[in-house]
């Protein structure tokens, strides 16, 4: 691809080298992420280089015929190994595909790189609620992004909100952090047929039933517990009360357990685990209602691809959430009572939930990874215009 120079000439497209090596093996919300980047930039016509796990190499080869895609070693399946990796062996990599910008699609850069990189920092959540669990994690995570968000070319955040966390946050300057808002990929996540929702009820062992969809990992900042002390309040009361479906694995949260431990025994509750792509749109779309009342976000994938698939959405206002649902969802406080009123008031409109539904598909088509790949492709210039551009002096 050309692109036009700001003194009316032309210039060749940079390589990028995108290092996939954290995508787990489950995808989850980062493989989405840099799947569907991916697959836009390959049909924007990007220059592009793939470095990623063993057990990846034929998917992205297959995702993006053409790219040069460099499989790590073995050993990049654990996570300090990926991580000891990242500063030793992506620099070579880059070397190997002539790379002229390096693309972290998430919080971690390397150090030793002559390179232009650009490091998508999705949130800062972790600094509000550091995981009591894991200090270790904790530590390591927050010194990485702070690190990141101080030596990167250029910043990527997925919403304004993220972008004036990082700000606030971690001080990072505004003028180096570009907002590349997620997209969602149209023919995966869609309005289901009968058969789809049926198929997913069936698995799920509701055969009709109604329930609450929500799917993520179970992390503090996600608020299940609370979902749970919420769909408790507005269900206990209710004949024939609608089932709570929490899909998703990964994350830790203690608290979720304790409130499970409070539900009543005439009310349902489903842990299916990880769902299969192709079961998300019946999931989502098959919902009573799918509820996603997290404290903190840097996006809200779950959210936007719950939307496409025409479900009425129950979320919060905080962070980046409002930027995504606009007034196509309904909004609720954080805490039990508020989301159990939401909750009650969902169930006892189903007019409302019709047209939520219909707005939510609607503002779905509005997000899309053919315009978030341009953003991308934005950014990597200006990183290497940045990188390239005559440095001056300067004391601190």
């Amino acid at each position: 691809m050309i692109y036009a120079t700001a003194d009316g000439g032309n210039t060749v497209a940079p390589r990028i080298l995108l290092d996939a090596t954290a995508v787990p093996a489950d995808r989850g919300g980062l493989g989405r992420y840099v799947d569907g980047l991916l697959c836009a930039l390959h049909a924007q016509g990007a220059d592009l280089a793939v470095v990623c796990q063993r057990s990846d190499e034929q998917r992205y080869g297959e995702l993006v015929p053409g790219a040069r895609v460099v499989a790590g070693p073995a050993a990049l399946s654990h996570r300090a190994a990926r991580l000891a990796w990242e500063q030793s062996g992506l620099p070579h990599v880059a070397d190997r595909v002539a790379a002229d910008v390096i693309h972290l699609p998430t919080y971690t850069i390397p150090m030793s790189t002559d390179l232009p990189t650009v490091v998508t920092i999705h949130d800062v959540t972790l600094f509000a609620e550091p995981e009591p669990h894991d200090p270790v994690r904790t530590t390591y995570v927050k010194s990485a992004t702070r690190t990141a968000a101080r030596r990167a070319t250029r910043i990527i955040a997925p919403s304004r909100a993220t972008r004036d966390e990082l700000v606030r946050v971690l001080g990072a300057d505004p003028d180096r952090i570009d907002v590349a808002y997620h997209g969602v990929d149209q023919r995966a996540f869609h309005r289901p047929s009968e058969s789809e929702v049926k198929q997913v009820s069936d698995r799920l062992g509701l055969h009709g039933h109604p329930y609450v969809a929500y799917l993520g990992a179970l992390e503090p900042r996600k608020n299940v517990p609370n979902l749970i002390r919420g769909w408790v309040r507005a269900c206990e009361h209710r004949p024939d009360a609608p089932a709570l479906v929490l899909a998703g694995g990964g994350g830790w949260d203690d608290e979720v357990d304790a409130a499970l431990a409070t539900v009543p025994l005439n009310l349902r509750v489903v842990r299916p685990g990880y769902l299969p792509w192709p079961a998300l749109p019946g999931f989502f779309g098959g919902a009573l209602v799918v509820a996603h009342p997290s404290r903190g976000e840097g996006f809200g994938l779950p959210v936007l691809e719950a939307m496409a698939c025409g479900a009425p959405v129950l979320t919060t206002r905080r962070g980046p959430l409002p930027e995504v649902g606009g007034d196509a969802v309904a909004y609720t406080e954080p805490d039990p009572s508020g989301i159990g009123a939401a909750l009650g008031d969902l169930f006892d409109d189903p007019a409302r939930r019709e047209d939520l539904a219909d707005a939510a598909h609607a503002r779905a088509q509005q997000f899309s990874w053919k315009a978030s790949a341009e953003a991308h492709l934005a950014s990597y210039q200006r990183a290497l215009d940045q990188h390239r551009a005559p440095r001056t002096s300067s004391t601190h």
